[in-house]
Protein backbone atom coordinates (compact mmCIF):
# COMPACT_ATOMS: atom_id res chain seq x y z
CA UNK A 1 0.00 0.00 0.00
CA UNK A 2 1.20 3.49 -0.81
CA UNK A 3 -0.02 6.52 1.09
CA UNK A 4 -1.69 9.20 -1.06
CA UNK A 5 0.27 12.32 -1.94
CA UNK A 6 -2.14 14.63 -0.10
CA UNK A 7 -1.67 12.74 3.16
CA UNK A 8 2.11 12.58 2.68
CA UNK A 9 2.20 16.34 2.09
CA UNK A 10 -0.01 17.04 5.11
CA UNK A 11 2.19 14.95 7.38
CA UNK A 12 5.51 16.29 6.09
CA UNK A 13 5.98 19.15 8.55
CA UNK A 14 5.31 17.20 11.75
CA UNK A 15 7.43 14.30 10.50
CA UNK A 16 10.45 16.47 9.74
CA UNK A 17 10.11 18.52 12.92
CA UNK A 18 9.75 15.32 14.93
CA UNK A 19 12.85 13.80 13.37
CA UNK A 20 14.86 16.95 14.03
CA UNK A 21 13.63 16.98 17.63
CA UNK A 22 15.81 13.88 18.08
CA UNK A 23 18.89 15.83 16.97
CA UNK A 24 20.44 17.51 13.97
CA UNK A 25 20.38 15.66 10.69
CA UNK A 26 20.91 16.08 6.95
CA UNK A 27 18.54 15.58 4.05
CA UNK A 28 19.34 12.02 3.03
CA UNK A 29 19.27 10.82 6.65
CA UNK A 30 15.88 12.50 7.14
CA UNK A 31 14.53 10.70 4.07
CA UNK A 32 15.92 7.39 5.36
CA UNK A 33 14.32 7.95 8.76
CA UNK A 34 10.91 8.69 7.20
CA UNK A 35 11.20 5.50 5.15
CA UNK A 36 12.11 3.50 8.26
CA UNK A 37 9.32 5.03 10.37
CA UNK A 38 6.72 4.21 7.70
CA UNK A 39 8.10 0.80 6.71
CA UNK A 40 8.74 2.32 3.28
CA UNK A 41 5.10 3.23 2.71
CA UNK A 42 5.48 7.02 2.65
CA UNK A 43 6.69 8.07 -0.79
CA UNK A 44 8.72 11.03 0.40
CA UNK A 45 11.22 12.45 -2.09
CA UNK A 46 14.02 14.98 -1.93
CA UNK A 47 11.85 17.12 -4.21
CA UNK A 48 9.44 17.43 -1.29
CA UNK A 49 11.98 17.53 1.53
CA UNK A 50 14.30 20.35 0.52
CA UNK A 51 11.59 22.93 -0.23
CA UNK A 52 10.03 22.02 3.13
CA UNK A 53 13.37 22.42 4.96
CA UNK A 54 13.90 25.81 3.27
CA UNK A 55 10.39 26.92 4.28
CA UNK A 56 10.94 25.76 7.86
CA UNK A 57 14.21 27.67 7.88
CA UNK A 58 12.51 30.86 6.62
CA UNK A 59 9.91 30.46 9.38
CA UNK A 60 12.67 30.16 11.97
CA UNK A 61 11.74 26.58 12.90
CA UNK A 62 15.06 25.09 11.78
CA UNK A 63 18.59 26.35 11.34
CA UNK A 64 21.16 24.94 8.98
CA UNK A 65 24.92 24.91 8.87
CA UNK A 66 27.48 23.18 6.72
CA UNK A 67 29.37 20.37 8.38
CA UNK A 68 31.27 17.22 7.48
CA UNK A 69 30.30 13.60 7.75
CA UNK A 70 32.67 11.16 9.48
CA UNK A 71 33.88 10.27 5.97
CA UNK A 72 34.74 13.95 5.35
CA UNK A 73 31.83 14.67 3.01
CA UNK A 74 30.29 18.14 3.18
CA UNK A 75 26.67 18.04 4.37
CA UNK A 76 24.14 20.67 5.24
CA UNK A 77 22.94 19.87 8.74
CA UNK A 78 19.54 20.97 10.01
CA UNK A 79 18.54 21.40 13.63
CA UNK A 80 15.37 22.43 15.41
CA UNK A 81 15.15 25.88 17.00
CA UNK A 82 13.10 26.94 20.00
CA UNK A 83 10.40 28.18 17.63
CA UNK A 84 10.58 24.82 15.88
CA UNK A 85 9.98 23.00 19.16
CA UNK A 86 6.93 25.20 19.76
CA UNK A 87 5.69 24.50 16.22
CA UNK A 88 6.17 20.77 16.78
CA UNK A 89 4.16 20.94 20.02
CA UNK A 90 1.34 22.70 18.14
CA UNK A 91 1.49 20.14 15.31
CA UNK A 92 1.25 17.32 17.86
CA UNK A 93 -1.89 18.87 19.36
CA UNK A 94 -3.51 19.31 15.94
CA UNK A 95 -2.65 15.81 14.76
CA UNK A 96 -3.94 14.37 18.01
CA UNK A 97 -7.34 15.96 17.35
CA UNK A 98 -7.39 14.63 13.78
CA UNK A 99 -6.30 11.16 14.92
CA UNK A 100 -8.95 11.08 17.64
CA UNK A 101 -11.67 12.17 15.22
CA UNK A 102 -10.69 9.45 12.73
CA UNK A 103 -10.53 6.82 15.45
CA UNK A 104 -13.97 7.87 16.70
CA UNK A 105 -15.59 7.70 13.29
CA UNK A 106 -13.98 4.36 12.48
CA UNK A 107 -15.07 2.91 15.83
CA UNK A 108 -18.64 4.16 15.46
CA UNK A 109 -19.54 1.22 13.24
CA UNK A 110 -18.24 -0.85 10.37
CA UNK A 111 -20.79 0.52 7.89
CA UNK A 112 -19.64 4.10 8.43
CA UNK A 113 -15.97 3.19 8.39
CA UNK A 114 -16.25 1.37 5.07
CA UNK A 115 -18.52 3.91 3.39
CA UNK A 116 -21.46 1.52 3.36
CA UNK A 117 -24.87 2.63 4.36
Amino acid sequence: MRIGKDLVAASATPLVLGILADGESYGYAILQRIAALSDGQLDFSDGMLYPLLHRLERLGHVQSAWGRSPEGRARKLYRLTGDGRAALAEQRKQWSVVSDALRNIWQSGPALALGEG
